[in-house]
């Protein structure tokens, strides 16, 4: 059969791995648009957490990073701990793919079963082809959560996630609650607010949380792409490493570690601006009007009510293998899972052989770092130098 490698996807990791396979002489094709999640599931006017340094895609060779795409289109070029403007780095992808990766093919692959050779792919196009091996580098499609009690408003239009938007505002006049407390929850309600939303923000925790302003030199503990402390350091430096810590605490790590906070340039846009209720947890919703009335309980078991037109889950996401339905339900069940997402080796293969999973699909056994785009410098050398072995192998 051909050994060709498919790369099912085409954000930050899909690109990134497809540079370094096709640097390596492998015969690629990639299904996707380019970052097309960033610049379809993001509101315009959002910022990333991450500083200009760390918000990059890996490249084979010297020259691809961020300022480098700003040098070479006339782009304002950011420096230190600015804020990196979505839609930035939307172009700086795109430019990517452009250069690096130009025969991505903006074709849904629908189906992938498995055979003794490798794998089988139907595409939307209507053909179906073969592949030696296949990287799962599909993001965060598929694993949008929204809390049980909200969850069957959301085809009503009465509850959204985050994800489902790229403008807020659509929501100008209208009473919005946005549930959580992490960047995505923050970002949202100030850009709600700032969009002319009537807006409140409720989350279960008891205090908001925001990064850091960066401070000057000296400093006592090491500077990383996702933060400044010698943890981060050991889960930027140690990705390797990680996959050796038992399961349990793997996933409790990737989930507490960088876990719900604000950027430190949110909270003058939030502090004494948007009302916020903390510490209380959704209990119930029910229809009132053209909206919900949401019945909450506090800490204390106390409940309250609260009312809004729309309800915008800001509630992060959760990996399932059984959300990627594009994988045959026999090529799901074969693979050994760490939680919800698949377990890998240290070349990023499943136990599935020639199926690898990259990005947030690869978090619970290399970190927190494979959360971050930052991450696709861990990631895509390692994956691509395992999927050429392959390959040479027969």
């Amino acid at each position: 059969m051909s050994e060709t490698v498919v790369v099912i996807g085409a954000g930050p990791y899909g690109l990134s791995t497809a540079a370094h396979l096709k640097a390596r002489g492998l015969s690629v094709r990639v299904f996707g648009s380019p970052m097309a999640s960033w610049a379809e599931n993001m509101p315009a006017g959002m910022l990333l957490k991450s500083p200009p340094s760390a918000s990059l895609l890996s490249a084979p060779r010297p020259g691809f990073t961020l300022d480098d795409y700003a040098r070479r289109t006339g782009e304002p070029r950011l420096t230190g701990h600015e804020p990196v403007p979505v839609g930035m780095f939307v172009r700086y992808g795109q430019w990517f793919a452009e250069e690096l990766v130009p025969e991505v093919e903006r074709v849904r692959v629908l189906a992938v079963d498995r055979q003794a050779d490798g794998f089988r792919l139907k595409l939307a196009s209507g053909e179906e082809l073969r592949a030696a091996a296949m990287v799962v580098a599909s993001g965060m499609d598929g694993f949008a959560h929204v809390p049980e009690p909200l969850a069957g408003f959301v085809p009503e239009g009465l509850v959204s996630h985050t994800s489902h938007h790229a403008d807020l505002t659509v929501f100008a006049g209208r009473e919005v609650v946005v549930v959580g407390a992490g960047q995505s929850a923050q970002e949202s309600a100030a850009l709600l607010h700032e969009s002319g939303a009537r807006v409140q923000l409720l989350a279960r925790t008891r205090k908001l949380v925001f990064g850091a302003a960066p401070t000057p030199p000296p400093h006592w503990q090491p500077d990383t792409p996702l933060g400044r402390s010698w943890g981060l350091y050991a889960v930027v430096h140690q990705a390797a490493a990680f996959r050796f810590l038992p399961a349990a605490a793997r996933l409790r790590l990737v989930k507490r570690v960088l876990g719900p906070f604000g950027a430190w340039w949110l909270k003058p846009r939030l502090d004494g601006v948007v009302p916020v209720r903390l510490g209380e947890r959704i209990t119930g919703a029910r229809r009132q009007g053209g909206g919900l009335l949401l019945t909450t309980r506090d800490t204390a078991g106390r409940t309250r009510s609260l009312a809004a037109e729309h309800v915008l889950a800001a509630t992060g996401y959760r990996v399932r293998v059984d959300g990627m339905d594009f994988l045959a339900p026999e090529l799901r069940a074969a693979l050994t899972r760490t939680g919800g997402s698949p377990h890998l080796d240290a070349g990023l293969q499943s136990s599935v052989p020639g199926l690898y999973f990259t990005g947030i699909q690869a978090a619970a056994t290399f970190g927190p770092l494979l959360r971050f785009t930052c991450g696709t410098a861990f990631a895509a050398p390692r994956l691509a130098k395992a999927v050429a072995g392959r390959v040479a192998a027969g």
